[in-house]
């Protein structure tokens, strides 16, 4: 069930995705934390920041609103609260997602996480679309994503995950523009940028206005995503976008997904991810599939091998 990208090796390719986990520790006595692949915490930004004005969350037909704001702690508490408390799972492995509203903030953020132990990559958000500044502007745009990408990994004694937003034309030339530029590996996709209405008020149903979809809905165009990104680029793809299943998190895999993140799943049932982590086991055990990393881009298209 091991894993490797970027030089990292995970147990198993589940991976809780950022944003539905806390800082990790919060979830010790629902989920073993050592039993899944990792864990990605909330985006940390340079100052702790409150967030959105609620309502922030909305559900869906089939999925999720959120316009949270990355409301979190900042980095230093983070330091000295959370991280110190996860020494007691050895075997668990963080990876931390910075934020940051310019280029300095994401680099100031990486260089006060550098020298800490227990963290074992940093995922870069570039692509938060329930926020007015920052974020999802570097995602969307070509020359600031490089800059971005290009001083973080400067920065950054770790390895380097960009996380994508989707809201783009083409994610495949972003893919490719963070992978030129340092990016060690690619996470996909972020939520998608959508809106609710309160009918009998009249009113959006997120104070925000807009925030990020997320959940079932968005599972079809995330896996296209991560198929098309991996035919892009060649640096590991973490997928992610609407995960519930065993055989969702499959396909992600067979799209060209490296790992799998697991997050608004967890929302409905707090143990998605350990729960995903055996089902995963069972499925290769039941399909005589010996490594779990041959499901990686195993995708088989039969009609254009036909054609060439």
């Amino acid at each position: 069930m091991t894993v490797r990208f970027a030089g990292i090796e995970l147990a198993n390719p589940i991976i809780a995705a950022s944003g539905t986990f806390g800082y990790g520790i919060e979830f010790e006595d629902i989920v073993d934390l050592e039993r899944i692949g990792a864990f990605v915490s909330k985006g940390l930004s340079r100052e702790p920041m409150a967030g959105n004005e609620p309502p922030r969350m909305v559900h869906t037909s089939a999925g999720m609103l959120n316009a949270i704001g990355l409301q979190n702690i900042g980095v230093a508490d983070f330091l000295s609260k959370k991280l110190p408390e996860l020494k007691r799972y050895p075997k668990a492995r963080c990876i931390v997602n910075v934020f940051g509203y310019q280029v300095t903030d994401y680099v100031a953020v990486i260089e006060q996480l550098n020298d800490a132990e227990g963290i074992i990559a940093y995922e870069l958000n570039v692509s938060c679309p329930n926020v007015h500044e920052g974020g999802m502007t570097f995602g969307a745009d070509p020359g600031a994503l490089e800059y971005l990408v290009a001083r973080a990994k400067a920065a950054a004694k770790r390895p380097l995950i960009v996380k994508l937003s989707p809201n783009v034309t083409s994610i495949g030339q972003m893919a490719r523009i963070a992978a030129l530029a340092g990016a060690d590996a690619i996470s996909l996709t972020n939520t998608f940028l959508a809106m609710a209405i309160d009918v009998e008020t009249r009113q959006p149903a997120l104070r925000n206005i807009t925030g990020g979809l997320s959940g079932p809905a968005i599972k079809p165009i995330a896996l296209r995503m991560v198929y098309e990104t991996a035919k892009a680029v060649s640096i590991p793809i973490l997928g992610m976008g609407g995960i519930v299943t065993t055989e969702d998190a499959v396909e992600f895999l067979m799209a060209g997904a490296t790992a799998v993140q697991v997050g608004t799943a967890s929302y409905a049932d707090p143990r998605a991810v350990e729960r995903l982590v055996k089902g995963l086991e069972t499925w290769c055990r039941s399909h005589n599939v010996e490594r779990v990393a041959s499901l990686t881009g195993s995708l088989s298209i039969p009609w254009l091998k036909e054609k060439s």
